[in-house]
């Protein structure tokens, strides 16, 4: 695995975790954020192919 698939897939990992957070504090405003990332990170990974599995749903 390359060193950018590793850093696309901790971002995407680091996204959905902070936005499980962001429901789990009923944090309207970090949810949008983190959810903005989310998808930020996963159209990365789509541009470039990467896979990021079944288990890494969108925001």
């Amino acid at each position: 695995m390359s060193t950018f698939t590793e850093a696309v897939l901790k971002r995407v990992r680091a996204a959905r975790e902070r936005l499980e957070a962001a429901y789990a504090a009923e944090d309207a405003f970090e949810a949008a954020l983190a959810a903005d990332e989310l998808d930020d990170a996963l159209r990365l990974a789509r541009k470039h192919g990467v896979d990021v599995g079944e288990g890494i749903r969108e925001g």
